[in-house]
């Protein structure tokens, strides 16, 4: 038995004697190697943070496996003599970068950079894995990987910032097929020059070794004497010592005899594993420390094939059963069909790297014993299969049917197998009799199908299915007939996958006909009856209606046409698979005849309208190319975008499209945040108990027995603030939070006290165990919802500064309309900031009461003063450091503080360093998010389409605290105003209620807004029948009527440019041309829809006021410090160009070599004061014009100096004047504070977006084909900058008004709290065609070297997606209308074009707007007319 476990990370040997089994590869790499870049994003497999590479080496044949896995998954124990790579192992600082990270940097592809590292190791392993396969030698510079393969890449991977095209740009890059025209914009075509491979950092596949030499003798040791059992125990002094704490039996006789014994010892707890995938989502107390790996058994790696089908062992991973079934097809053998459609259902079952480790039997077995929703185990039972299965007296053969529905498994049932049949006897014509004796001819059909969030993978269905049919013709009528079927349905509630058999034993025999298939439907309806509390039940219900009915609809005679219906003599009988997401296609598309498509390059017609770009100061293609031949050229890809910008020289290096400062480091896994940062000695970790009610007396914390547990320290609460310090969390200018309940709690979450123990491991399962005992008794009910808040006026005050002011008498506009729309309502619903990284902090206490404090935060300044507060010291005695922030969109602004009070606090009393990371559930559930808010609106109109009256009621969810909330009428009514409403009243409460506080979320108020503006503006357009788009024309201001609405915001007419905005993307989206081509889409198709919606904004931001401070080092170097904080916006970047120009000006032409000699460097209160807040839109701005200031100060102390050395020389260099100006003791560092000039202390920024939107009428699947925007960003300080902050945020908008769902339960508990069960925007999700422009808005004297803002506006162009999903649900309620007979009269109320369509428009609400029933009744319109 062997002693050690010994591994490769990054090349190094690894030897490891003290480990517990439960131990992660993510906990070993952050603890106990100084390699960081693999991030803790979930801790469910969700996010793709934590991915590296592993690499194995078979000793028979010498091949190396690389493949990537989920480090937060991985057991330690299960990597004996394998090898890890992370992204600090391709390349970094010191040996030189990999050309992954260098692309990265150079496409602009990371922003807060957290998901970076991880990006490139899945872009990495698809390389290498690409370039092992055969097939020619790729151009020199491309490696084998192909377009279509690139893009799938980082399919698992999220990131919140970039909006993902750069990324997938990147990835493009390096493939064989890629046209370079295609590649977005970058930093390596210089001036609009076509980018070839030559310019690319080169890409050299032999670069990085992932397997070293020294492991090989290692693992050929072990392969020879099968000895992989490990005796290693935990010597740390936190749990009992056990020995054979990790047993790998190489046969199943040995893994019997091994759960024998284990089972003979009382109380044992032995946990058997594979993959241990299933941890990502049961995240059970981890109390075993026997662990039995049986991925080395033989009987269960099996892979047999022959003429009855495929066996599968239980232990074959996902990956790894996709390609033996991919080999049965390309073998061309007679079953290749249908295993064909298992491997692509197969294929996006989770994201690659949990199918690279998860194991098919893992997958059945935990769809058996955990009633997990497994799309597998339904496509398997559709298919037939059978398992084979070992209990402690026997070997089982079962259906899978008979397995799913034995008893749940114990540990000692055994899956040994799975058995896929080839149904070969179909695949070749075979006769059965008919009814009148005569023969007819058989053949086979077979389907699977799945709805999900996420097209192609990454998110549980919320229906799955797999049909099979026998199909044969009735000689003498011709008609199809089905024989025997299976008809599997999954995932819609019950505890597992299963047929319906009255369905499959009523269709059998029949000849389909419209009759009959909407009687199968009804018998459908009454199998799939989800269990009680199952939500969107029926959603559900629908879904297996409209899958059936595309399955079937070809057979039926009379719906479709002949040339659509299912011919047993053509090759191919098999319909295409039908994985039904937002982005599939493929419906049958029943009476209208052919489906009739558009032929667009991803959604985009070609309208030759745009005109050849310039260069030179103008605005350029980055491809190289005019707008006219890209959108002529064929699409090489799945997703295509175009990038019109303007760069200006003019204050070069400002204004240059210069690479983000940090980027290789980012991408390489070198940069460090906080939770990178090494524990100090003696640290001690922190997770917090929260509470579990709403709004209860807490009696009795029960956790004094926890304390005699290994690890636990401590436990820190309201007790144990220091004398004359405050129960203080969090403060903002409308108020306090208290950091800790005290006698009493007051929303779900709440923090309680903080567990404190030795490891992050030991404090969060402590912290679980934590017994707190409430009482209601004599308490008021909690108040979860703002009617209730409003029933017992509980609300925040609005400080007049921040109301709005109205405009206009609404009462008399309101009487003279012409047409009025009285008190229609409209909810709005939250968002979760889903930054990567979540809340962290590190606390050390320093001498004479000090505290040092590393917070992940955007407001520095702020947490510094509560701190201080809290512990009761002065100001002085608390540094708060913030070297970057791993994304916040608000969320890391008041929302963090809590976190790095209750870690100052831990650290005051324990004279410890005390850390804490939350977890994502955690930080889910406390932290709060984006408000929700309920609006009831009257608005008066004209039959022209001219509002003239608008009142709403706002009743805004604010939570428990005030926060920032006050500002939020006075920020919702500013983006309201965007049109022209003649008159405009308003009346808000901002609720009190039991909830987590909300806090301000990126473009806060706005974005809601904005969304109240366009649904009144949608309503309107239905009330009279037109144009949405021609009412907002007819709405949008004058400078005139801008004056009126906005003020003091407005600057001169030349600035208002949005009219020309508009125009402009009209033209350039070729708006009129698209609308004809949707109408002939939408009329020749019945089952999907298509829209398009072009809308303005108008977002108003304010600069605030910053201290900057630069500092000449002697040997030149700059030091450069802000108060502002980087959290991937760019902000160092601006700050270092504007460094870089403002000394430059010593030369005439500038001075190119003192860009790369500065540093912006971390926020530090004690160092640099009066920081305020990163927030807003305008810190960048404001960052640049302090540091401008400071610059200025020390070019007038460098300016008589080098005057003084050009008499003495022809050229001064930048080291010269510096080492001069030390010998004359020049003071070289300078300070400034900037605030705005009073007279413009707040300005406009415009914008337009143009989106098309097709919509799934069976699913409610919704895809974006294009979408254009145009935007006004002035002269961009850094166009590469703006342009990754205006696609982030637009993507991030398309998160908020289409897919995040945030639920919380009647306790007012967040349940929407992990990856499972949120879903912010994927790759899958984003446009398929994505163009941005930059709008020349040409100077603006009063703004930062004529710059605007960029940061938050675009997220309101969101609002164009949703507006388009409702004006292709109209399209689709007149095709429900059509149906109307005089059996279903009742059904014209839900045809109406005036339909209420709330925040998030997510699948089942467009397919509930569509009509749940929509096929029956279309069914029931040709029974009718039949």
């Amino acid at each position: 038995m062997k002693q050690r476990l010994v591994f490769a990370v990054n090349g190094e040997k690894k030897e490891v004697f003290n480990i517990h089994p439960s131990t992660t590869l993510l906990e070993f790499l952050r603890t106990e190697t100084p390699y960081k870049g693999a991030k803790l994003g979930c801790g469910e497999g969700g996010c793709g943070a934590c991915v590296v590479l592993l690499s194995k080496y078979n000793p028979v044949n010498g091949d190396v496996e690389d493949f990537t896995v989920n480090s937060c998954l991985t057991l330690l124990c299960s990597l004996d003599g394998c090898s890890i790579t992370t992204s600090e192992g391709l390349g970094n600082c010191r040996d030189g970068y990999h050309s992954v990270h260098q692309r990265i940097a150079g496409f602009h592809a990371s922003q807060c950079g957290f998901c970076t590292p991880g990006m490139s190791i899945s872009l990495f392993s698809a390389l290498i894995n690409a370039d092992k396969t055969s097939g020619s030698k790729p151009p020199n510079g491309f490696s084998k990987l192909t377009v279509s393969e690139a893009e799938r890449a980082i399919a698992g991977n999220l990131c919140r910032c970039t909006g993902y095209r750069p990324i997938i740009d990147t990835c493009k890059s390096f493939c064989r097929d890629v046209d370079m025209e295609d590649l977005g914009f970058n930093s390596f075509s210089k001036k609009g020059e076509p980018l070839d491979v030559n310019k690319l950092p080169p890409y050299n596949q032999h670069k990085v070794c992932t397997f070293p030499e020294f492991l090989k003798p290692e693992t050929k040791l072990t392969y020879e004497f099968s000895e992989r059992n490990l005796n290693l125990v935990d010597k740390n002094g936190m749990d009992e010592l056990r020995d054979r704490t990790w047993a790998s039996p190489s046969s199943m006789r040995e893994l019997l005899n091994v759960l024998a014994s284990e089972a003979n010892e009382n109380g044992a707890q032995v946990k058997i594993v594979a993959g241990n995938t299933s941890s990502g989502i049961y995240k059970r107390p981890e109390t075993c420390c026997r662990f039995i790996d049986i991925r080395h058994i033989p009987e269960l790696l099996v892979i047999r094939r022959d003429d009855l089908g495929i066996e599968i062992g239980a232990c074959v991973t996902i990956s790894k059963a996709i390609k033996a079934l991919d080999e049965e097809v390309s073998l061309e053998a007679a079953s290749s069909l249908i295993f064909e459609k298992i491997a692509n259902h197969m294929n996006i079952v989770a994201s690659k790297f949990i199918r690279n480790t998860a194991t098919l039997g893992g997958n059945l077995i935990i769809a058996q014993r955990d009633e997990f929703p497994s799309d597998i185990a339904t496509i398997l039972l559709g298919a037939g299969s059978s398992v084979t299965i070992q209990t402690p007296r026997e070997t089982l053969s079962l259906t899978l049917e008979e397995f799913l529905e034995t008893p749940p498994c114990d540990s000692q049932t055994l899956l040994i197998s799975i058995q896929i049949p080839s149904w070969n006897q179909f695949h070749s014509p075979s006769k059965t009799n008919g009814r009148n004796g005569s023969e007819r001819e058989k053949r086979l059909m077979f389907e699977t199908y799945r709805a999900a969030p996420y097209p192609l993978g990454g998110a549980l269905a919320y229906l799955n299915a797999a049909f099979m049919a026998e199909v044969s013709v009735d000689e003498s009528n011709g008609d199809l007939v089905l024989g025997s079927l299976r008809l599997a349905f999954g995932a819609y509630g019950t505890r597992h996958a299963m047929r319906a058999k009255k369905v499959e034993e009523f269709l059998e025999g029949k000849s389909l006909t419209p009759e009959i298939l909407l009687e199968a439907i009804q018998i459908l309806k009454m199998f799939i009856f989800p269990k009680e509390g199952i939500r969107k039940s029926g959603y559900r219900s629908s879904l297996a209606v409209g899958f059936l009915f595309d399955f079937l609809s070809p057979l039926v005679k009379g719906l479709a046409e002949p040339k659509q219906r299912l011919k047993l003599e053509e090759h191919d009988l098999f319909v295409s698979s039908k994985i039904q997401n937002k982005s599939q296609n493929g419906y049958t598309n029943a009476v209208k005849g052919d489906s009739f498509d558009i032929k667009h390059h991803n959604g985009v017609t070609n309208c030759n309208s745009h005109k050849e770009a310039t260069t030179n100061g103008g605005s350029i293609s980055v491809h190289g190319q005019s707008a006219q031949s890209y959108l002529s050229k064929k699409p090489t890809s799945f997703f295509r975008s175009m990038q019109m910008v303007e760069v200006h020289g003019d204050y070069g290096p400002v204004g240059l499209p210069t690479k983000k400062v940090a980027t290789e480091i980012q991408a390489s896994g070198e940069a460090i945040y906080v939770d990178d940062i090494p524990s100090p000695k003696d640290c001690l970790y922190g997770a917090f108990v929260y509470s579990q009610k709403p709004f209860a007396s807490v009696k009795h914390i029960e956790f004094d027995s926890l304390m005699e547990s290994p690890g636990v320290v401590s436990f820190v609460s309201v007790k144990d603030i220091p004398k004359g310090g405050e129960n203080i969390g969090s403060e903002s200018i409308f108020g306090k939070e208290t950091l800790f309940a005290d006698d009493l709690t007051e929303y779900a979450g709440q923090p309680i006290g903080v567990l404190i123990a030795e490891t992050q491991k030991h404090a969060k399962r402590a912290a679980d165990q934590v017994k707190v005992y409430y009482d209601t008794s004599g308490l008021r009910q909690p108040i979860l919802s703002v009617e209730e808040a409003v029933a017992q006026s509980s609300f925040f005050e609005v400080p007049e500064f921040f109301c709005p002011k109205q405009v206009g008498d609404f009462s008399k506009a309101l009487a003279e309309a012409d047409h009025k729309i009285l008190s229609s309502k409209v909810e709005i619903g939250s968002q979760y900031y889903f930054y990567m990284e979540t809340q962290t902090a590190l606390a050390i206490p320093d001498e004479d009461n000090c505290i040092t404090v590393y917070s992940s935060t955007q407001v520095p300044e702020t947490t510094q003063v509560v701190v201080a507060k809290c512990l009761g010291v002065p100001e002085h005695n608390v540094r708060v450091i913030t070297r970057r922030v791993g994304g916040g969109f608000g969320g890391k602004a008041f929302r963090s503080i809590p976190v790095a009070v209750a870690c100052a606090l831990a650290a005051h009393k324990l004279r410890r360093p005390v850390r804490m990371y939350l977890d994502r559930q955690t930080d889910m559930i406390m932290t709060g998010g984006r408000h929700p808010i309920k609006v009831t609106y009257t608005v008066g109109f004209n039959s022209d389409g001219k509002i003239t009256a608008l009142h709403f009621d706002a009743l805004i969810d604010a939570g428990i605290s005030p926060d920032t909330s006050p500002i939020m009428p006075k920020t919702i009514v500013n983006a309201l105003k965007k049109y022209n409403w003649g008159s405009l009243s308003f009346d808000f409460k901002v609720c009190k209620t039991n909830f987590p506080s909300k806090s301000a979320m990126r473009a806060p108020g706005d974005a809601q807004g904005s969304f109240i503006a366009e649904t009144i503006i949608e309503h309107v357009a239905s009330s009279l029948s037109m144009d949405a788009n021609s009412i907002r024309e007819k709405n949008l201001h004058t400078f005139s009527s801008l004056n009126l609405f906005y003020g003091d915001s407005v600057e001169n007419a030349a600035s208002y440019t949005l009219p020309l905005i508009m125009d402009k993307l009209v033209s350039s989206s070729c708006l009129n041309q698209r609308i004809q081509t949707i109408q002939q889409f939408n009329s020749m198709n019945r089952w999907k829809k298509r829209e398009i919606s072009l809308l303005p904004i108008i977002y108003e931001v304010s600069p605030r006021p910053t201290p900057g401070r630069v500092s000449i080092l002697n040997d030149g170097s700059i030091v450069v410090e802000v108060g502002g904080v980087e959290i991937g916006q760019g902000l160092w970047t601006k700050v270092t160009q504007m460094t870089a120009f403002t000394l430059g000006q010593l030369w005439k032409k500038g001075n190119e070599e003192i860009l790369e000699k500065i540093r912006v460097v971390q926020s530090d209160t004690i160092s640099l004061v009066q920081g305020g807040y990163t927030a807003g839109s305008t810190t960048s701005e404001s960052s640049c014009a302090a540091v401008g200031l400071a610059c200025n100060i020390l070019v007038e102390r460098l300016a008589p100096i080098k005057a003084n050395l050009l008499g003495k020389m022809q050229l001064v260099s930048w080291d010269a004047l510096v080492r001069q100006a030390h010998m004359q003791a020049v003071n070289l560092s300078a300070n400034a504070y900037w605030t705005p000039d009073m007279s413009s202390s707040s300005y406009l920024n415009f914008g337009a977006a143009a989106s098309e939107v097709e919509i799934d009428l069976l699913t409610g699947a919704t895809t974006i084909l294009r979408t254009d925007i145009t935007y006004d960003c002035g002269r961009s300080l850094n166009p590469a900058v703006d342009l990754g902050q205006i696609e982030g945020a637009f993507v991030q908008g398309i998160g908020f008004f289409t897919l995040e769902e945030h639920v919380v339960n009647s306790e007012g508990m967040v349940v929407s709290d992990g990856t499972w069960t949120y879903k912010i925007p994927n790759i899958d999700t984003i446009p398929k065609q994505f163009n941005v422009e930059f709008f020349s808005s040409g100077h603006h004297k009063k703004r930062v070297l004529s710059s605007k803002a960029s940061g938050e506006p675009p997220l309101l162009l969101a609002v164009s997606v949703h507006c388009a999903m409702r004006g292709a649900i109209k399209e689709a309620r007149k095709e429900l209308q059509s149906y109307k007979t005089s059996s279903n009269e009742q059904i014209g109320e839900d045809c109406s074009a005036i339909f209420r369509m709330d925040t998030p428009a997510t699948m089942d609400l467009v397919k509930r707007l569509c009509g749940l029933e929509n096929v029956e009744r279309y069914l029931q319109s040709l029974v009718h007319h039949h």
